[in-house]
Formats: C-alpha cells, sequence, structure tokens
C-alpha cells in the first residue's frame, strides 16, 4: 500500500510522468500486439549511461565542491546579469565537449547551490542554462545523439560537419545572449554570510570527478555495463547516501519516453506524416524541427533519416527542434528534472517557445 501511495503522489505530482503513462495506455490499447516489443524499443545503453551519469554527478554535488565553486563565481560576478551570461556560456561550450546532458550533471547542481548562497532566480538560469546546451551542442558532431547519427550517416570529416553547423549555431548562441541580457537584471548579487564557506569532502570530490572520464572513456570503447555496475559498486560501498539521494524516477520517465516515441512511430499514419512535413517550405528544417515537438530531436532525425540525404538540413532542423516544447529535447526534460523546482515547465516555455521561432527563422534565411 506504501508503495502504491507514493507512485499516486509521484503521478498526481508529475506533469511530464503522468503524461507519459496516458500516452503509453493509449498507444498500447490501439496496439496491444506490441506488448511483447516493448524492452526493444527502449535504449537500454542510454538508460545505463544516464543512470551512471546521475550517480558521479550527486557525488560531485554533495560533496559540497560545487558549491565552493558557486562561491567563487558568485565573489567574482558582481551582478545577476554578469552571472547568468558567464553560465549560459560555460554551459554551450562544456556541451561541445562532454555532451549536452553531461554537461547539465554538471552545471544544474552547480546553479542549486548558488541558490543557497544568494538570492538568485535559479529556476531562471537553470531554463537558460538547457537553452544553452541546446545551442553550444549543436556545432559539435559528438555534442548531442542526433549530431553523432547524423555526422554517422554524412561520411564526412569532423571539421566539415563543424563548419556547416557553425552558422546556425552562431545565430543560435547570439539570440540566446541576447535573450539572458534581457531576462537578468543588474542587480549586485551578494554572498551571504552565513553560507560563506561549504566545507568540502575531498575524496568524494576526487573521486567523482576521476570517474567521470573512466566512465566515458568505457562507454566508448562499448562496455557500458561494467562501466556502471562499477560505479554502483564503488558508492554503494563508500558513500551510500549519494545513491540515496539520486533522483532514480528520471530513469523511470526516460525509459517510459522511449516506449511512447517508439509506439508512436509504429502507427501507420506516420510515414505520411514524415513526407508531408519534408514537403513544408524549408524542407527538411522545417520539418525536423516541427516532428522534434512531437516526438524529440534524437528520434525525428532517426524518424527522417531514409526520407531524406540532406543531412546537414536536417541536422539544423533537429538542433533547432531542441527548443520549444519541453520534450524537443531529452537535454530540456534533464535540466528541468534536476531543477526540483515544481511549476517550472511554464516558465521554461514561455523562453523556450520565442527561441524556437527565432532560430527557425534565422535557419531559413541562412540556408543557401
Amino acid at each position: 500500500m506504501r508503495l502504491l501511495h507514493y507512485v499516486y503522489t509521484r503521478l498526481s505530482e508529475d506533469l511530464m510522468l503522468l503524461t507519459l503513462v496516458a500516452g503509453f495506455l493509449m498507444l498500447i490499447a490501439v496496439m496491444p500486439e506490441q506488448w511483447r516489443w516493448l524492452p526493444h524499443l527502449v535504449e537500454w545503453h542510454t538508460i545505463a549511461i544516464l543512470a551512471g551519469l546521475m550517480v558521479l554527478s550527486r557525488g560531485l554535488e554533495d560533496s559540497g565542491a560545487l558549491a565552493q565553486a558557486g562561491r567563487w563565481l558568485l565573489v567574482h560576478m558582481h551582478s545577476e546579469r554578469r552571472l547568468a551570461v558567464s553560465l549560459v556560456l560555460f554551459a554551450a561550450l562544456l556541451s561541445t565537449v562532454v555532451t549536452n546532458d553531461v554537461a547539465l550533471f554538471i552545471i544544474v547542481p552547480l546553479t542549486a547551490g548558488l541558490g543557497n548562497m544568494a538570492r538568485l532566480p535559479v529556476g531562471r538560469l537553470i531554463i537558460f542554462e538547457a537553452l544553452a546546451v541546446n545551442a553550444g551542442s549543436a556545432v559539435s558532431p559528438i555534442g548531442n545523439p542526433q549530431n553523432l547519427f547524423l555526422w554517422q550517416l554524412s561520411g564526412d570529416g569532423f571539421i566539415t560537419f563543424l563548419v556547416a553547423m557553425l552558422p546556425i549555431v552562431g545565430w543560435m548562441l547570439a539570440v540566446l545572449l541576447l535573450l539572458t541580457i534581457a531576462a537578468f537584471t543588474g542587480r549586485r548579487v551578494d554572498v551571504g554570510l552565513a553560507v560563506a564557506r561549504t566545507p568540502v569532502n575531498h575524496q568524494l570530490f576526487r573521486v567523482s570527478l576521476l570517474c567521470y572520464p573512466v566512465f566515458l572513456l568505457l562507454v566508448e570503447f562499448g562496455q557500458t555495463g561494467p562501466a556502471l555496475v562499477g560505479v554502483l559498486v564503488l558508492f554503494l560501498l563508500f558513500w551510500r547516501r549519494v545513491l540515496q539521494g539520486v533522483d532514480w524516477l528520471i530513469l523511470v520517465i526516460f525509459i517510459l519516453m522511449f516506449i511512447d516515441l517508439g509506439l508512436l512511430a509504429r502507427l501507420p499514419f506516420m510515414i505520411d506524416v514524415a513526407e508531408g512535413l519534408i514537403a513544408l517550405p524549408g524542407a527538411e528544417i522545417t520539418g525536423a524541427a516541427l516532428l522534434s515537438q512531437l516526438i524529440s530531436n534524437v528520434p525525428a532525425a532517426i524518424f527522417l533519416a531514409p526520407f531524406s540525404e540532406q543531412w546537414y538540413w536536417l541536422a539544423w532542423g533537429v538542433n533547432v527542434g531542441g527548443f520549444g516544447l519541453a520534450i524537443g529535447s531529452l537535454a530540456n526534460l534533464i535540466a528541468l528534472r534536476l531543477s526540483r523546482q515544481p511549476g517550472l515547465w511554464v516558465a521554461f516555455h514561455a523562453w523556450s517557445i520565442p527561441m524556437l521561432l527565432i532560430s527557425l527563422l534565422g535557419a531559413l534565411l541562412l540556408r543557401p
């Protein structure tokens, strides 16, 4: 009974989870023969990577080192606007190297720690960090999953892909910086004296930080399972409280999302939808951006690829499609979940939808 009460409480409090559960029930009612294929719809490799990163990022957060780094930022960035611009640029740059999802696992806990030190619009900062990693990761072939997929299809070199993405990424970052300047005030930020110093667990920090590159390197060489088991065993033996602090429900949300989107893509009319989207003005760019609003940009890239060989226009479209509705990008969902701030969804869309419209306009104007 206690478990059922917990599930009911989380469903009633979490709109995204409730939507995914309702979507699953409707889709499986339409296609009951798909029951046996449900495990195959989940990208378990992605779920395993996500689980490992959640544990490591929680370790960094619990170590207190992120809070200390945040205090340094607060001391050196004397206004809310300068702090916001610094965090946005850092998030965008970080996402080009460690992918957009990983960047959020680092910067969102850092930002949450800042809120304990000074009066800041933490929720708005996290929103703009989500927008920043979507924009910054678009320039790199390895910045996000959709780029990696389309880069492999293109057969082009790393630099060739990067150069092809520069125009749209430059436009998105310029727009984002202007919105950041408009969204945050020049109000002075003062560090609270009571929380000016935070104790740091140096051992937990060093181990968590060292495990990041080791974990990602093992993933790169196809050893995701052993890498995850190693992380879980390590923290279970030495820092069990870190595992207890992880929001494991995020994994349930992502599993449901993979299932819902996989079932949706199997509906017969979706093929007609794909052909119709590519026939729109702006072709692949417009079609990919719009489809991303329905099934997220990674599935949109995979779904539209067989219907076109314009890999770069697809890449432009799905990266622009990461803005708009929260489901447009997995990074959006991660940021909103990590924020632990109920009601942030509405504020997110107030900034993300204009970002989608302006970015799409820019993409259409910049396309040769």
